[in-house]
């Protein structure tokens, strides 16, 4: 796990005497914002869906982790910090979690830990910082354009996201999602086929983000 990679012997001894591993099924929620944080969370297999929602359902997803990225390190800082987002596994996960104690205790007595945690927050903060001016500066056509491109790009299978899944990830609803996909296709820029779609002018998608 990129986190522990560059740890010294007996850190990650320490650590691996806080660390316990949980088992989820698919679609299980993992815990819900405004929850205390007990723990940080290390996934070792499966993939997470880390999201917030308000009090009307609207969801906007924050991330989505995979094995070797992991959850929580934000609030396990502050004792005073509950929860900032929910998380829901979307495959079958395995997690290794670490108490909240034990990684206040690291940071406190391991300097190799203390400037992982340093560095993986200043990753998180330039991500937020990003999907906000995504979210404030940029239109929904453009995120979406952006979306198509990372997907087509993206190693292994095709995914398979539902607009509405879409819609979540940009900060959006799902009619605004397939309105502008029916916009793409009239356009010529992408086309269905069967429960795929296919990129047809990657030049003119690059374009729209940059509207």
């Amino acid at each position: 796990m990129p986190f522990f990679s560059h740890l010294s012997d007996p850190t990650l001894e320490a650590v691996s005497r806080g660390l316990s591993e949980k088992k989820m099924d698919p679609h299980t929620i993992i815990q819900v914002q405004g929850e205390e944080c007990r723990w940080v969370g290390f996934v070792l297999k499966g993939a997470v869906q880390v999201y917030r929602s308000d009090s009307g359902g609207r969801q906007q997803v924050l991330q989505t982790l995979g094995p070797g990225m992991h959850f929580n390190a934000i609030p396990a800082i502050d004792s005073k910090s509950n929860l900032k987002a929910s998380v829901r596994a979307l495959t079958h996960v395995s997690l290794l979690t670490l108490p909240v104690n034990a990684y206040r205790e690291l940071m406190q007595t391991c300097a190799d830990f203390a400037s992982a945690a340093t560095l993986d927050f200043s990753r998180r903060l330039e991500h937020l910082t990003c999907l906000v001016e995504d979210l404030s500066l940029r239109s929904v056509r453009s995120r979406l354009a952006r979306f198509l491109l990372n997907e087509a790009d993206r190693k292994g299978a095709p995914a398979e996201w539902t607009r509405e899944e879409i819609a979540s990830r940009l900060g959006t609803v799902r009619d605004v999602i397939g309105r502008i996909l029916r916009s793409f296709t009239d356009d010529g820029l992408v086309r269905r086929e069967g429960g795929l779609l296919v990129l047809l002018d990657r030049e003119q998608l690059e374009k729209e983000i940059k509207i």
